[in-house]
């Protein structure tokens, strides 16, 4: 009786584990079929349409096509540039490559894929942030965010990236992916990147953009005035400032060709998010970009810079938070960009602060 229930046990056993290796199968093979990530992408191959909000996901096989040989790099600081407008503004294939919080190390590695696939790379506008002036920028524990972070779609080694696939997200992006084909589900972000995150312009509430632009002060409305007298800062605390991300920056803008345009764009952030002029923190910042303007003068980068008190930066309608302002800004920012890579000087404006390279 016992060898009859063993032999039952064992039969039972083996038709779950042959069941399971079965759906196993058939789940690996849904996936590999409909590569949601474009891991099997190469140069002159579409890209899958982009099921995904992680751009970090989606943006490699973008860069993988080959379809585009311009690029916008950064945080959703730059994340409302429409592409379509700069290529055509600048004649060229541009693709939006920025990510939502991208640290500056997340950010080299999707810059360094686009110079390493990218034949002939035409411009590169980088948004830097002022967490690149982060003096702990470089630490392990700050290369990464919450967000996943795929490194195997960032190497040139193929036979790795389908183990790390099978799992109940690459699952669910490859069912909307599916979806999409049979035209039931709408791509999530636009084939060249572009995305309004943003929420729609016509439901702009100024008390609640207030709300959170000042949420930080609790909510008193900063005087951004220089301060006077301002505070002294002592040789040996200016010697001790570090900005050790801009050594990635340096390296990443080498990787592109002499030809390549390239273009640094520091964000307006809102005014009571800025430095005020006169303190320490101020100073500091200036230090940043003067190690900024540094690189570019070494790579012959323009900086186009809105990263301090402007009507532009002073104006809360122009913000949804401090950090990300409205779709208007955003066009007025393209018109900006367009004559810098065009080599034009754009109107002039208070708001915008241009360091040419040196020739």
């Amino acid at each position: 009786m016992a060898s009859e229930e063993i032999r039952r046990w064992r039969g039972w056993t083996r038709v779950f584990g042959l069941t399971a290796l079965g759906v196993i199968a058939a789940l690996f093979g849904f996936i590999a079929a409909l590569d949601p990530y474009g891991a099997r992408v190469q140069a002159g191959q579409s890209a899958r349409p982009l099921m995904d909000l992680n751009q970090r996901f989606m943006y490699p096989q973008l860069v993988r096509s080959g379809a585009f040989d311009s690029a916008i790099l950064g945080t959703s600081t730059l994340r409302l540039l429409d592409p379509a407008i700069l290529s055509q503004g600048l004649q060229t294939h541009l693709v939006n490559l920025g990510m939502n919080a991208a640290t500056p190390w997340e950010q080299v590695q999707i810059a360094t894929l686009f110079a390493r696939k990218t034949a002939a790379p035409k411009y590169v506008i980088w948004g830097i942030d002022p967490l690149w002036c982060d003096a702990d920028a470089t630490e392990e524990e700050k290369r990464l965010t919450p967000r996943p972070f795929p490194p195997w779609l960032y190497d040139d080694a193929t036979w790795n990236d389908w183990a790390k696939q099978l799992n109940f997200t690459t699952l669910e992006i490859a069912v909307r992916l599916a979806g999409h084909r049979l035209g039931l589900v709408p791509p999530r972000i636009r084939g060249d990147g572009y995305e309004v995150f943003t929420p729609p312009e016509a439901s702009y509430d100024l008390a609640r953009a207030r709300f959170h632009l000042y949420r930080h002060t609790d909510g008193k409305v900063l005087d951004l005035a220089p301060l006077s007298p301002p505070e002294f800062v002592a040789a040996e605390q200016r010697a001790a400032w570090r900005f050790p991300a801009l050594a990635w920056l340096d390296q990443a803008l080498a990787a592109f060709p002499q030809q390549t345009r390239r273009i640094l764009v520091l964000p307006p952030i809102h005014g009571a998010t800025l430095p005020r002029e006169g303190t320490a923190g101020f100073e500091r910042q200036q230090a940043c970009k003067a190690q900024i303007a540094a690189i570019a003068a070494r790579h012959g980068a323009i900086i186009a810079d809105y990263a301090h008190v402007s009507p532009l930066t002073r104006e809360d309608t122009n913000y949804w938070d401090p950090l990300h302002y409205r779709l208007p800004i955003a066009r007025r920012i393209e018109a900006d960009l367009i004559a810098l890579g065009r080599g034009e000087k754009p109107p002039a404006d208070p708001a915008l602060q241009v360091v040419e390279p040196i020739r």
